[in-house]
Formats: structure tokens, sequence, C-alpha cells
């Protein structure tokens, strides 16, 4: 672990940018239809459990690294297992929104440049934030974010100036029940973007204020929750659901549709570059969690040593985990929850958090059973 310190403001900053990185590019909740958006605030209020289990955790063993952690709950050997299992998946999250963004830019802008080309300067952009540590990014996104949210007020203003929201689009709410919504809730918005947070077990030992952790990874996943709802709310009301489901950027889209006075229109650009950078502080905080883990798992004084390798493999992985963008989508539906999410974000947690729970409940006994035996003789 390198010597850093981040305040409770950026990482506040920091989960928010995190949380909207990818989940803006592509949508959330889109199956449950025009109820996308209460599958969305459902996921987020079902985080909210999960990261009090992350807290928890963290709190056993404040100041600790995760891997530390988890070979304390499971021994040496498993607890090596699990942390490198858990470097292996941050890094294999970071190639995918890598293809994310990647296909964003080829799609709307740059559909004459290889996707490679376009992952390559990205990827660059995210190692040099890296290298330098995290508390080079933390500050960066302290700086990005007043902007990135002055201009998604400045595009809501826009888009109510254009005319464009139809409410009746949202209805009818609730039409097939709450079956679509729950289902939509356990299968994405629960993992993608929510659950991802379980990567910030990683940054908990460099804040300097741990006993704020808990209230600031409430309010800034909750903020973001309300966000993400409130665009997918906005998505609906001016495309429809038919043209959101068919779209791969459905707020792009939404974007383009912004004219006012016949002179103010392909805003998209602007926005596409707020996009961007959030993506990049997603990326960066996978990588650096993935760096730091292996780092510590080899044995690695500086995680820096081991930055250039692994980035051209998230390079090389962003590119052949999938071969078109609909496969990649695909995937991050259908296997990616099933496979990684759950496993990672639910089960191993729960898991950790009862053995410790456990072992310190037995610990505690033997301490007063120790303290009765030391008595009576």
């Amino acid at each position: 672990m390198e010597n850093a310190k981040i305040s409770t403001y950026q990482l506040f900053v920091l989960i928010l940018l995190f949380e909207m990185g990818s989940s803006l590019v592509i949508g959330t909740g889109i199956s449950a239809k025009q109820d996308a958006w209460l599958a969305t605030l459902g996921g987020m209020v079902g985080s909210l459990f999960l990261f009090l289990i992350f807290y928890k955790i963290y709190q056993y063993y404040p100041g600790t690294s995760p891997l530390d952690i988890y070979k304390t709950a499971f021994g040496k050997f498993l607890g090596w297992i699990i942390g490198f299992a858990y470097a292996s998946y941050f890094l294999y999250i970071a190639a995918r929104v890598l293809r994310d963004l990647g296909e964003m830019l080829v799609t709307v802008s740059y559909s004459e440049t290889p996707l490679l080309v376009i992952n390559f300067i990205m990827i660059c952009g995210v190692l040099y934030g890296v290298r330098k540590g995290i508390e080079v990014i933390a500050r960066t996104g302290e700086i990005l974010f007043s902007f990135l949210y002055v201009l998604a007020v400045v595009g809501f203003i826009l888009i109510i100036f254009s005319q464009l929201i139809d409410v009746s689009k949202l209805k009818p709410v609730l039409e097939h029940g709450l079956t679509p919504v729950l289902k939509s809730i356990y299968s994405e918005t629960l993992y993608v973007p929510y659950g991802e947070t379980v990567v910030f077990m990683a940054l908990f030992p460099y804040i300097k204020e741990t006993k704020k952790i808990k209230p600031i990874g409430i309010s800034a996943i909750t903020l973001s929750g309300i966000n993400l709802a409130l665009t997918m709310v906005i998505n609906i009301a001016v495309l429809g659901i038919d043209a959101n489901e068919r779209s791969p950027f459905p707020l792009l889209s939404t974007i383009q549709e912004i004219r006012i006075a016949e002179f103010l229109e392909r805003l998209d650009v602007f926005f596409m570059l707020a996009l961007v950078v959030g993506g990049f502080f997603k990326i960066s905080i996978y990588f650096y969690a993935s760096l730091t883990f292996y780092a510590q798992l080899f044995k690695i004084d500086r995680y820096q040593n081991i930055a250039y390798p692994l980035t051209l493999i998230v390079l090389c992985m962003s590119i052949m985990e999938a071969t078109s963008y609909a496969e990649h989508i695909e995937e991050g539906l259908r296997l990616v929850p099933i496979y990684f999410h759950i496993p990672f974000q639910i089960i191993i947690p729960v898991i950790l958090l009862v053995t410790i729970f456990i072992k310190v409940k037995w610990k505690k006994r033997k301490v007063k059973q120790r303290g009765a035996q030391s008595t009576m003789s």
C-alpha cells in the first residue's frame, strides 16, 4: 500500500463519479421498460445494504488492506486465492468499462478509427493517473466534479426548454406489476453500478476520517441513484421506451434531440466528453485496486512496477472479450452477473462478514474464560 491519504469529500466525489461512469453511457434497468427508473432506485436501495456489509468488514480491521482481511478470516492460502480472484475480477471489469467507452466513441464520433486505437489512447491516460497514485486521482476528481455537475444541470435545463419531455411515455407505471422491476434489480441494477462499490474496500485504508466512511458512502450512493433514475426518466420521456431499447447509448440520443432557436444543437459532443471523464475514473479505480492487490499478493515493493504489463492486458481484454458490441452487452447482462458480480459483490462478502463475526465472538469468549480462570486461581 502506498503512503496516501484521501479526504471524505474526495471519497464522496470518487464514489459518485465511479457509479455514474459507464452507467450513464449504457443506461440501467431498461429491461423493466418504462419502469426502468424504479429498477434503478430499487438497485440503489439494495446496494446500501451491500455497502454496509463492506464497511462492517473494514470496521473489524480498520487500516487493514482487504487482502490481509481475507488472510485473517480464511487463512493464508485461501485468503491468497480469494485476493487473487478479486484482483482478476477488478482487472476484467476495468477492461469491460474501457470497451463501453471505446464503442461509444467509435459509434458516435470516430467511425473510421479502429477500436484498438481509441482504447489505447484512453488506457494511456488511465495508466498515467494510476502511476501518479490515488491521491492524484482523488484531487483530479475533486477538480472535475463541479464542472461535470454544472454540465449536467445545463443539459437538463436545455432539454426542458427544448420541450422534448413527454410524461405520457412514462405511463402506465407498473403496467405488469412489480415482477419486471424486481427481475431487473436482481439481474442488473443491484450489481451495476451500485454493487461495484466493493472495489472501494481497497481505498478504505487511505481515508483520513474512517468514522465518516459510512455516512459519506451512503450519501454518495443515494445521490448517484437519484441522478441515474432521473436520467432514465428523461431518456424515456424524450425517446420513448422503444427508442431507448434500440439505442446503444440512450443519453447521447437524448442530447442529440436538443434544438433551440434552430441554432443550438449537436451538444452531444460536450456530454460525450463528460461521459469519458466519468469512465476514466471508473477504470482508474478498478485498475488501481487490481494493481495494489497483485503487488501485495506477489510481494512487489511498488505497484507501479507492474502497471505497464497489466495495462497491456487490460487493453487486449477490452478488444478480445467480445467480437462485437452486441455480444459485449449480451455477456454483461447474462454471464457477468452470475459468474462475477454475485460471487464477488454478495456471496464472498457475506461469508467473510459471518466468518469474522464468529471469530471475534469466539475470541471474546476465550478471553472471558481465561479471565474467569485467573480470578478463581
